[in-house]
């Protein structure tokens, strides 16, 4: 059996896609089975590839692989705790990075300043697996009953200084309704009450706040058949680059060139402030570099991706 660690979340699953597919396709015979939580069960579908998963949140719990495993992947950072987690499973090869403190010391060395997608290709490439850092897309799911054609502000992100001002989202919403679009809020449990803030702020019903009424499976079939998603840096903006939906994510505190859509693909613009010397933070609500995102660059952004001509990065399930 491969066993692939990456006890994350959306992102962070979504980044490691050609990797998982570089292992697949190095080791079609064997079972490959995904370390991962038990929620991302329907997104794991999506990416195909998978053989089964393996229900693990945070580094805590010892893994329960449930047959011998062959060969170990560390998708999941750069260790001690998470080499030290796989190791515990007695693989016959552990493919990591190096960590002396792990006795892993075969592995290529981390790098901060770098991709997330490239990041995991780059590990597997050390091994003499060849992987395809853009083959990013998803099966496209059916639309699960939920509208289609909707444009889906996602203002929520559980960092909050990665969140767009509420105001600003509000206001973005009214002049989309205005322009023809039809808008709804996304979001979690948790930011349901944001969501309806923002919806009662533009002038929107109830009916249009969807945070913490739609679980992952169905998320994923909005973003798949909208309009267009305008998100934060958060797990819903990675979804729109899977389904080549056209998307606007805006960046702040974390850098495009670590976690953005890649730059080559019209259909997902990204807009980041940059980096300069930012007035002091408190460390509450949005950071500054967040704020300094203003309304006309988004509403633009989003007039921009909405005239290119959707080619799906896969096709519907």
């Amino acid at each position: 059996m491969i066993l692939v660690l990456r006890a994350l979340g959306v992102g962070d699953l979504l980044t490691a896609v050609p990797a998982l597919r570089a292992l697949r396709a190095a080791y079609p015979g064997p079972e490959l089975a995904l370390a991962a939580p038990a929620w991302l069960a329907p997104l794991v579908d999506l990416v195909g590839g998978v053989d089964r998963l393996v229900d693990t949140t945070g580094l805590e719990r010892p893994l329960r692989a449930g047959s011998a495993v062959s060969i170990a992947v560390n998708l999941h950072g750069r260790g001690p705790g998470s080499h030290r987690l796989l190791a515990a499973t007695r693989p016959d090869r552990l493919l990591a990075f190096a960590n002396a403190e792990a006795g892993c010391g075969d592995g290529p060395p981390w790098s901060v300043d770098e991709h997330e997608v490239d990041r995991w290709c780059r590990l597997v490439s050390w091994y003499d697996i060849p992987a395809d850092g853009t083959d990013l897309g998803l099966r496209r799911p059916g639309s699960a009953g939920l509208p289609t054609g909707v444009t889906v502000l996602h203002p929520g992100s559980k960092i909050p200084a990665k969140r767009w001002p509420a105001e600003r989202f509000a206001a973005l919403a009214r002049a989309l309704t205005d322009q023809g679009h039809r808008v709804l809020l996304t979001g979690s449990a948790d930011e349901r009450a944001l969501a309806a803030q923002v919806a009662d702020a533009a002038g929107l019903s109830s009916d249009a706040v969807l945070a913490g009424r739609t679980d992952l499976g169905a998320l994923a079939a909005l973003v798949a058949n909208a309009r267009v998603v305008v998100s934060g840096d958060t797990g819903v903006a990675h979804l729109a680059t899977g389904f080549g939906t056209p998307s606007v994510v805006l960046f702040g505190p974390v850098p495009p060139a670590h976690w953005g859509p890649p730059a080559d693909r019209p259909r997902h613009r990204v807009l980041w402030a940059g980096e300069r010397d930012w007035p002091r933070w408190d460390g509450v609500g949005s950071h500054p570099t967040m704020t300094a995102l203003r309304l006309d660059e988004v509403l633009a952004a989003v007039a921009e991706v909405a005239k290119v001509v959707r080619v799906p990065g896969a096709v519907a399930a």
